[in-house]
């Protein structure tokens, strides 16, 4: 069996790759981030490390004789709308567009919870347009739209504000932080993703969406409790926490979050999930019980670059 992965050195790769090297052979890890895929190769000998763009060609060979494509390169965050399109959109149709020419058997790719949700900034829409292209392919295919995501190398999301709280003494939250979250653990996810490549569910969607529903500030105080850290969580009004968030964008030039993600996570979505645990056999990790798994493990220490 032969496994190719576009996005592979990113987060959600760094975390599933070693799931996937205990089931098949070959495995080709398509990335264009130099350090990350170096890292992901270091830490997985038996990968096959191709060094691409996936939004541009030259590596579309790499898909002849793969059994299973599954897509992950996106663009997460960025004041740049034009790499959405190119991270998000050019990269999984290229993908798609090979694995049509190279008759992949499957192709599992990696939504986002966002396609179903309120907002409307350039991520959604673009993750939207990604997802529709992969329906539309004639491809056998399963689509996997996974809830906010953390674990391991995350350096994005719970990741970047958990170091964020030990470095601070003040945590600012946007309006009462009274914001529903539902976290999926990312190691869950892999493991579904590791049971999809297998199983190959045909033109089946997925919504894995957290079982818990969490209030941000109390997802914040959770972290803090557990790091054993005392911080000052400090509810701001949202138009100020915004000009604050923009001003620290300004002056460093490279933002953890934007509006854009600001607006999104005060959108109220509250998703309803499908019974993915037991569709896959996969247990849901409790979001207390993934967080200490995740800063116990030795991953942890690994932050991927930009």
């Amino acid at each position: 069996m032969k496994v190719v992965i576009t996005g592979a050195a990113g987060f959600l790769g760094q975390n599933t790759v070693p799931l996937l090297c205990r089931e098949f052979d070959k495995i080709v890890c398509i990335d264009k981030h130099a350090e990350n895929l170096e890292l992901l190769g270091n830490l997985n000998p038996k990968i096959t490390a191709i060094l691409a763009d996936c939004s541009e060609d030259g590596w579309q060979q790499h898909l002849k004789d793969a059994d299973v494509l599954i897509t992950m390169a996106a663009q997460i965050s960025t004041q740049n709308s034009e790499l959405f399109y190119k991270n998000s959109f050019l990269a999984t149709k290229n993908a798609v567009d090979a694995a049509k020419e190279y008759g992949v058997k499957h192709t599992i790719h990696i939504s986002s919870s966002v396609v179903i949700s309120k907002a409307n900034d350039e991520y959604t829409k673009t993750k939207r347009l990604a997802e529709e292209y992969v329906l539309k392919s004639g491809l056998s295919y399963t689509v996997i739209r996974p809830s906010l995501i953390f674990g391991p190398f995350d350096n994005k999301h719970i990741g970047y504000l958990t170091r964020f709280l030990e470095k601070s003494p003040v945590f600012p939250v946007p309006g009462d932080g009274k914001i529903i979250r539902q976290p999926i653990y990312v190691l869950d996810l892999a493991r579904v993703i590791t049971k999809a490549s297998i199983r190959k569910p045909q033109n089946k969607i997925y919504d894995l969406i957290g079982s818990e529903k969490i209030f941000y500030v109390d997802m914040i105080k959770k972290i803090a409790e557990i790091k054993k850290i005392k911080r000052l969580i400090l509810p701001l009004p949202v138009p100020l926490f915004a000009f604050l968030m923009n001003a620290y964008a300004a002056i460093t030039g490279n933002p953890p979050f934007t509006e854009d993600q600001l607006n999104a996570l005060l959108a109220g979505d509250i998703f309803k999930g499908d019974w993915w645990w037991d569709e896959f056999g996969v247990s849901c990790t409790k979001f207390e019980h993934a967080f200490r798994d995740m800063i116990a493990r030795p991953e942890y220490k690994y932050i991927l670059k930009k």
